[in-house]
């Protein structure tokens, strides 16, 4: 992690010699949700000496696709493989990439960067969501920042550029493919009850759902196990436990669900 005045050890080479490496112009940016205590949240960046918070992005390789660059970034951010990662849009308004802002940003460590330098063009960026299991993530393995930490995403503030419009796209495009992707396998535990399920949907959808229209459209879409185990400790009956059939739900991601909340 670079300390005031000094800047990352390869910044040289990604300032003088970035648009020979990177593909200049295109960056991704990605949101990556975790469920926590009935709490859908986003994991958010610290940027470096300023008060604000930024989504995991980064350049893409001029030799590595898009998706490529995306799976490779949150690798990097948060040192975790097997991803659910979805492309939801693209976000190219003229005004986004200020190069003051950047420019001040780098004066704080001294650096000028210089007139016209790839860094400080106009940068579109692609959208993707993924979604994390939240006990699996170490906060300790975000790179280049002061600090890493979930927010609840109906607590986002002071984040950078247009960022918090790019959560709240990828929020919007979770909600519209809940109704032909599974989703669940990423955020729950393992071993998970129906109502746990409910509440994941219910949370994302920030509506309530019927019970039993709930628990007949999951068990009919084919993707989960139902175990002999209970969960225990309740005040009412202990109710079953289920986990995702991985075959099933690969196959369900590639092919599609059918019918909507």
């Amino acid at each position: 992690m670079a300390k005031k005045g000094q800047l990352p050890a390869n910044f040289k080479t990604v300032l003088e010699k970035g648009d020979q490496i990177y593909q200049p112009g295109i960056s991704v940016d990605c949101t990556i949700f975790g469920f926590h205590e009935n709490v859908l949240k986003v994991l958010l960046l610290k940027v470096n000496h300023s008060n604000k918070w930024a989504l995991p992005g980064g350049f893409i390789y001029k030799d590595e696709t898009i998706e490529q660059a995306a799976y490779r970034v949150l690798n990097e951010r948060t040192g975790v493989d097997n991803i659910f990662l979805q492309q939801f849009n693209a976000f190219g308004d003229p005004h986004r990439s200020d190069p003051t802002i950047h420019q001040n940003r780098y004066l704080e460590y001294g650096i000028k960067i210089p007139k016209g330098n790839w860094l400080l063009q106009r940068f579109i960026t692609i959208g993707f969501y993924a979604l994390i299991d939240f006990t699996e993530v170490d906060l300790e393995d975000a790179k280049r920042t002061e600090g890493a930490e979930w927010i609840d995403i109906n607590k986002l503030s002071d984040l950078m550029m247009d960022h918090e419009a790019i959560v709240l796209k990828a929020l919007e495009a979770l909600r519209t493919q809940l109704a032909y992707l599974p989703i669940g396998r990423n955020l729950l535990p393992k071993k998970f009850t129906m109502p746990e399920l409910q509440k994941l949907y219910e949370t994302i959808l920030d509506q309530k759902l019927d019970r039993r229209n709930f628990q007949r459209k999951m068990i009919g879409f084919g993707i989960l196990n139902k175990l002999s185990e209970t969960r225990k400790g309740g005040a009412h009956k202990a109710p079953f436990l289920y986990t995702f059939n991985d075959k099933k739900y690969q196959k369900a991601l590639k092919e599609g669900l059918y019918g909507s909340w």
